[in-house]
């Protein structure tokens, strides 16, 4: 066996999008586990579909996702250019169509737009073209004539009509297609640059590629790629198609949901690690229970052969869940480093902020949920005071306004702001009073915070304001219920 070679070939054309990233991380990790190279290759022959700026999206999504190539652009393995309009620009392309010509494998089209149109047939809502091969009864001398007059041509692979092709994908076995089915695509568009589907494969065959990771929607052209590869005598790689990925409702994903690309996950407060280790779940299982990994030990022990055939579901609650592990597993020094911007865009006063961030970082499965965990710090928010009834503590707003007249006083008296002097007052409040401790902390708790839920209990939110917020939230909160039961 020769060492195993896999590339990443993405077009230039905007953000990442998660199907993108699942075939960047399978082609990686098909690499490492074999201890093989992974290359990057830019492909950008269609001009039309470049976004400015999408090259360094690219190289910045697989920076964060820890996924280093072997070989690339800014990496000379000896097989470049990296970036197909470099390997355009040098003949490349159009000197292999050249070669299928002569060997009777490919052929100039010179047929108009208008012509081509002709073809078409619609069924149901999909309009389908299928060409004819007129210009492949064209004579030597006709052709020449055409290319000696400037008309515009594509060259077209010479595919059969009869007969039938067949391939082995890794993942969905033996598939065999009809040959009349297989539509002589072109191969070089009319601007002189190759199609995707003839520049693929001149590349992979040059660059040493042994393994072909894509998605499922690719399965259709393989045929017409294997008769490429048969017409130039060339070996062919190993191919892994993978599955669908569907959002829940089985659907393509779509960019309006917000979730369909590495840039889109990360600026909802997903970390790098998450998506990596959630993206390989998506049609591979490890087998057993275990379902964090890190890339390290995605590298030992992924084995394409466990790839599904069936479509993955982006599961949102679940790479939430899955980022909530991350962040409860990270030491608090990196936790804070990512927290903190959240933070201090949302409380203004000074704080002791490690505190806040231990009580947060075991409730969040997004750093984006951090605001409102913890904005009433800044400022109590306007409530109801229907928030004071509590079922299970007895409590009511009227029973709470007795309550926290009587604690005000007391907590007044407080000299020791901690939260174990706090709390034990409370609790001995509680007790001279003959009331259960929940009757005493809840309405303390919503007196100071506004919140129904909060990232810690009664004292450790007093202790964190400080006596003077604290007292003057309490009275604040008499008032307002004073007036709300009037």
């Amino acid at each position: 066996m020769s060492k195993v070679r896999t590339r990443f070939a993405p077009s230039p054309t905007g953000r990442m999008h998660v199907g993108n990233l699942r075939t960047a991380l399978y082609a990686y990790l098909i690499a490492r586990h074999a201890g093989g190279d992974f290359i990057l290759r830019i492909e950008d022959t269609d001009q039309e579909r470049q976004v400015e700026g999408a090259e360094e999206i690219i190289y910045n999504t697989l920076k964060k996702a820890g996924m280093n190539h072997d070989e690339g652009p800014d990496i000379d393995g000896g097989v470049g250019p990296y970036v197909q309009s470099e390997r355009q620009a040098q003949g490349l392309y159009l000197k292999y169509a050249k070669e299928l010509i002569d060997k009777g494998e490919a052929y100039y089209c010179f047929c108009d737009q208008e012509r081509l149109d002709t073809l078409k047939v619609k069924s149901g809502d999909v309009v389908i073209s299928h060409y004819d091969k007129h210009c492949l009864n064209l004579s030597k001398e006709e052709v020449q004539a055409k290319l000696d007059a400037g008309v515009p041509y594509v060259i077209r692979q010479n595919n059969p009509t009869e007969g039938t092709t067949s391939f082995v994908d890794e993942i969905y076995g033996e598939i065999t297609v009809d040959n009349i089915e297989l539509d002589d695509m072109i191969l070089i568009k009319s601007d002189g640059y190759p199609t995707y589907n003839f520049a693929n494969v001149v590349d992979d065959h040059l660059m040493g590629i042994t393994h072909v990771v894509r998605g499922n929607e690719y399965l259709s052209s393989t045929p017409k790629y294997n008769r490429l590869y048969d017409a130039f005598g060339w070996e062919k790689p190993v191919y892994i198609h993978c599955p669908l990925i569907t959002d829940e409702e089985h659907h393509k994903l779509s960019k309006r949901k917000g979730h369909s690309s590495f840039e889109d996950l990360i600026e909802q407060g997903f970390l790098p690690e998450t998506i990596v280790n959630f993206v390989a779940l998506l049609g591979w299982s490890p087998g057993g229970e275990q379902e964090i990994f890190s890339l390290k030990e995605l590298e030992e022990i992924f084995d394409y052969k466990h790839m599904s055939k069936t479509p993955a579901v982006f599961d949102m609650n679940k790479i939430k869940w899955m980022n909530g592990e991350y962040i409860k597993a990270m030491d608090f020094d990196r936790f804070k480093e990512l927290a903190m911007p959240y933070v201090t865009e949302t409380i203004h006063r000074e704080m002791d902020f490690d505190k806040i961030l231990s009580m947060v970082k075991t409730r969040i499965e997004l750093f984006t949920e951090i605001p409102g965990h913890i904005d009433f710090f800044e400022a109590v928010p306007e409530y109801d005071v229907e928030m004071y009834k509590h079922k299970k503590m007895k409590t009511t707003p009227e029973t709470s306004l007795t309550v926290l007249k009587e604690i005000y006083p007391v907590i007044e008296a407080q000299e020791d702001f901690t939260n174990d002097a706090l709390y034990e007052m409370l609790v001995s409040f509680a007790k001279g009073h003959e009331y259960k401790n929940g009757y005493v902390m809840w309405p303390v708790r919503t007196a100071v915070s506004g919140k129904q839920m909060t990232p810690g209990g009664a004292t450790e939110l007093m202790e964190l304001l400080g006596k003077e917020e604290s007292l003057k939230r309490i009275n604040d909160a008499i008032a307002k219920l004073e007036a709300a039961l009037a």
